[in-house]
């Protein structure tokens, strides 16, 4: 599939507002104008509604700290991705 150019004007202020929202939800601004255009031909439409909630409120976020606090006290916050494997396997046996 041939891939075209696409431009357009926008204020500065509002383009790295963007691209530092973007960078928080880890996906360039380039990749979610491209998500834009193809969930909106999908859904003939505008479908979805990605948002970050105030950190706070991320339920994941504060999922993943806790599981970071609990790692720092059980003293094995620094395991290689060796050691995680091995006790995973060893786990699972």
């Amino acid at each position: 599939m041939a891939n075209t150019l696409v431009q357009f004007r926008a204020e500065e202020t509002l383009r790295i507002k963007a691209v530092e929202i973007c960078e928080r939800l880890g996906i360039d601004l380039q990749t979610y104008l491209r998500m834009c255009m193809s969930r909106l031909i999908q859904e003939n439409g505008i479908p979805f509604r990605m948002k970050l909630e105030p950190e706070t409120e991320n339920k994941g976020l504060k999922a993943m700290q806790a599981a970071s606090r609990i790692a720092e006290k059980c003293g094995i916050s620094e395991m290689s991705l060796e050691e995680i494997n091995a006790e995973i396997s060893a786990a699972r046996e």
